[in-house]
C-alpha cells in the first residue's frame, strides 16, 4: 500500500509558504504516558517558557502566521486555535500538558517545544491517500461530542485533511478526528508537521528529527523515516 500526502491547489493559493514534512514510522510500541513521555512534555513545557518570555503563544510569529490563514478560510482563530497554539496555552496553564499515551504525548512535545502543528494518524486505518483540500460541506467527520461518538460536517471552503472516507482533520489543524487517531493499540504511523512562513524549512527539519529520535527512545526497533515535504509516504509493506 502507498500513502500519498498531497495539498490541493485551492489550499496553496490560501498559503503558498505552507510546507509540510512527514515522519514515517512502523512497528511501534505505544501504551499509557510514563515518566518518559512526561519528561518530554515537561521538557517542552519548559522550552516554550524560554521561547516565549512572558509573551502570549499568540504573540510567536509562527503562531501569529497560523491565525492569519486561519481567518483567510473563515475560521475565528481565537475561538478555534490552531493545535501548537492550544497546546501552547495548555502548557502555560497550572494543569500543564495532558498525558495521552507515549506517541501522542511524543508529538505534542515536539509541538510545544517548537511551535509548530504536528499531527499523528495510525495508517492503518487511513483509507486510500491523504489530501489537504478546501471542503465542499459534504465531508464526513467521526468525532465525538457530549461522550458519544457521532458525525459532523465541515463548513464549505474549510480546510480539512481528509481521505476517500471522510475528513481526518478539521480547519487545517484543529480538530483529529476518531477514526485515525493513535491509541495504545497503533503500531504504524504517519506524524505531519506543518509550516508557515516565518517558520524556515530548517525549523521544520530541526523538529522532525526530534520527534525522530523521541520515537525511537520510545519504541527501540521501529522504523522510522523522515520524508521533507511534497512527498509520498509508503505504507505498512
Amino acid at each position: 500500500m502507498t500513502l500519498t500526502l498531497t495539498v490541493s491547489d485551492e489550499v496553496r493559493a490560501l498559503a503558498p509558504g505552507f510546507t509540510h514534512l512527514a515522519v514515517e514510522a512502523h512497528g511501534l510500541v505505544n501504551g499509557p504516558s510514563d515518566t518518559r513521555s512526561a519528561a518530554l512534555l515537561d521538557d517542552a513545557a519548559r522550552r516554550l517558557a524560554e521561547r516565549l518570555e512572558g509573551r502570549a503563544p499568540h504573540e510567536d510569529p509562527r503562531i501569529a502566521a497560523w491565525r492569519e490563514v486561519y481567518s483567510a478560510f473563515g475560521a475565528k482563530p481565537s475561538r478555534t486555535r490552531n493545535s501548537a497554539e492550544a497546546l501552547a496555552r495548555r502548557a502555560l496553564a497550572d494543569g500543564g500538558l495532558p498525558r495521552i499515551n507515549r506517541l501522542v504525548d511524543a508529538y505534542n512535545a515536539i509541538s510545544v517545544a517548537h511551535l509548530v502543528p504536528v499531527g499523528g494518524e495510525d495508517t492503518d486505518h487511513i483509507k486510500g491517500g491523504m489530501r489537504l483540500i478546501r471542503a465542499t460541506g459534504d465531508e464526513p467527520f467521526r468525532t465525538v461530542a457530549g461522550g458519544e461518538e457521532t458525525v459532523e460536517h465541515p463548513e464549505p471552503g474549510e480546510v480539512v485533511w481528509c481521505d476517500d472516507e471522510g475528513v481526518t482533520c478539521r480547519r487545517w489543524n484543529w480538530r483529529q478526528g476518531v477514526r485515525t487517531r493513535l491509541t495504545e493499540e497503533s503500531v504504524n504511523a504517519v506524524f505531519l508537521l506543518e509550516g508557515l512562513a516565518p517558520m524556515a524549512n530548517g525549523g521544520l527539519d530541526a523538529a522532525g528529527a526530534e520527534l525522530a529520535a523521541a520515537l525511537e527512545r520510545l519504541s527501540p526497533g521501529a522504523r522510522i523515516t523522515v520524508h521533507g515535504p511534497r512527498i509520498t509516504v509508503h505504507g505498512p509493506r
